[in-house]
């Protein structure tokens, strides 16, 4: 007992001084230099698209055949385009036509069933896939090169031959009522759907979305009425693109597409969408409900526009990514959303300028008042040097990477064609954006951003939020 006694009272006297004697040591090694700081290097200079000359031919019907040889792997793509096929030619009693249409073209041919369709497809390395937009139908098909032929001919036996049995045309109205129904339950899908009509009115353009009465109209005999009065040659565009050279591409669209002839007369053209329309105010009710669903909205201008590109960036810099105005504003800064955009779209006939957010009922007037803060200042403040730089390089950046498949060009030179767009417009997009002066940005602000000029929609509860809007107008109160 003594001994640990003994042992206790050495450490203790001894653990100070050996502690002392521990830091003097420490304090006598020389403090680790500091880490050399250096700029970070500036970015390099953006590399252009490199777009390859563009080989064109027009067919005896009608039909444009573009070719882009590239080199990369052993693949060759297709995108059929067909102007004046897609919503835009829908009636009133048939809206959103266009998608059960697209969507049935590969479910059965004049010469094999859906699974036969597929099967083939992939027998050939490849797929083949449909899809419309406001201004068209596009038909896409991928193979291996060493099966470009049969896939060009399984391509026109889709396009051309398309049968529409009665048993997919089943199912897919089935499978369409089913995703109307989820789509109504979505605060979103009401809102753009009751800002389309604010903007666009009775152009077709404002009717973009499906009804459950129009689905259950539709049958095969109305597919097959209006597969032949939208499916043209003279309307269409073939754009042929992989490892394949431009004579054997071009024999394979003869072969393919050569015959197409169309029957009946064409459809009219898609008239003018409108320039201006009365500033809307609707409260579509949701009552209950935790949010409010906003959206504002004007028309814009066709793509074919002088505007375009100055658009485009004012879009992006405004409300067109994580960085732009009004989603730092209302995320980052406010917290009253998980994310804000804003921006232009652009059709062939005219187009639409569109923002929105959801966020907490508390804050919905709130909300509306950040977004014409911000519509304000993008046209009455320059853009600095350094937000300019930054938007710019995240805009050619996106579309350099966005067309580096040969797949992507395809479809980006079909998509142009079909709103009016020249194919030179692929490779000369990034050079216009660098061009785009602060002033030109400011001018866009002006133009197509006024507060003054936006239709407001809301989807919530009138109870929470009904105070809170009449600040900015009067509102329609409306269940639908």
């Amino acid at each position: 007992m003594k001994k640990l006694i003994l042992a206790m009272a050495v450490s203790t006297l001894c653990v100070p001084a050996l502690q002392a004697r521990n830091a003097a040591a420490t304090a006598a090694i020389p403090a680790a230099p500091a880490p050399a700081t250096s700029p970070v290097p500036p970015y390099g200079a953006d590399k252009p698209l490199p777009v390859a000359k563009i080989a064109r031919k027009t067919l005896s019907n009608g039909l444009e055949v573009w070719v882009v040889p590239r080199q990369g792997l052993p693949r060759v793509d297709y995108v059929l385009a067909v102007r004046g096929a897609g919503y835009a030619a829908d009636d009133a009693q048939h809206p959103a036509f266009a998608s059960l249409l697209a969507s049935l073209l590969n479910e059965g041919s004049a010469k094999r069933d859906s699974r036969a369709v597929a099967e083939a497809a992939q027998g050939m390395g490849g797929s083949v896939d449909a899809s419309a937009s406001n201004d068209g139908i596009t038909v896409s098909a991928n193979a291996l090169a060493s099966n470009a032929a049969s896939m060009a001919g399984l391509l026109a036996e889709v396009v051309r031959e398309p049968s529409f049995p009665d048993a997919e045309v089943q199912l897919a109205k089935a499978n369409a009522l089913q995703a109307l129904k989820a789509s109504e339950a979505r605060p979103a899908f009401r809102a753009e759907r009751a800002l389309a009509r604010a903007v666009y009115g009775d152009h077709p353009y404002g009717r973009t979305t499906p009804t459950a009465e129009a689905i259950n109209s539709a049958d095969a005999a109305l597919l097959r009425a209006e597969h032949a009065r939208r499916f043209r040659p003279e309307r269409s565009l073939l754009v042929i693109t992989g490892r394949i050279k431009e004579a054997e591409a071009m024999k394979l669209a003869e072969a393919a597409f050569g015959d197409w002839k169309a029957s009946g007369p064409a459809l009219p053209a898609t008239p003018p969408a409108p320039a201006a329309a009365a500033p809307a105010r609707l409260l579509l009710e949701r009552a209950g409900s935790v949010q409010s669903t906003l959206r504002l909205g004007r028309p814009g201008p066709a793509a074919s526009t002088e505007d375009h590109v100055p658009l485009r960036l004012a879009s992006t810099i405004l409300g067109g990514g994580f960085s732009s105005r009004v989603n730092l504003k209302l995320r980052e800064e406010k917290g009253y959303t998980y994310g804000a955009s804003a921006g232009a779209r652009m059709y062939r006939e005219g187009g639409g300028i569109v923002g929105g957010a959801d966020v907490r009922n508390e804050v919905t007037g709130a909300s509306l008042g950040e977004y014409f803060k911000e519509y304000r200042k993008l046209g009455t403040e320059l853009v600095g040097e350094a937000e300019m730089d930054m938007n710019k390089r995240y805009m050619a950046g996106s579309y350099l990477i966005t067309n580096q498949l040969q797949g992507a060009v395809a479809a980006t030179l079909a998509n142009n064609w079909l709103v009016g767009l020249p194919a030179e417009f692929l490779g000369a997009f990034v050079p216009k954006i660098q061009k785009v002066t602060a002033e030109q940005v400011r001018d866009m602000g002006r133009k197509y951003f006024a507060p003054e000029t936006q239709a407001i929609v809301v989807v919530g509860s009138k109870d929470a939020v009904g105070e809170q809007l009449k600040e900015y107008g009067e509102f329609t109160v409306t269940g639908k």
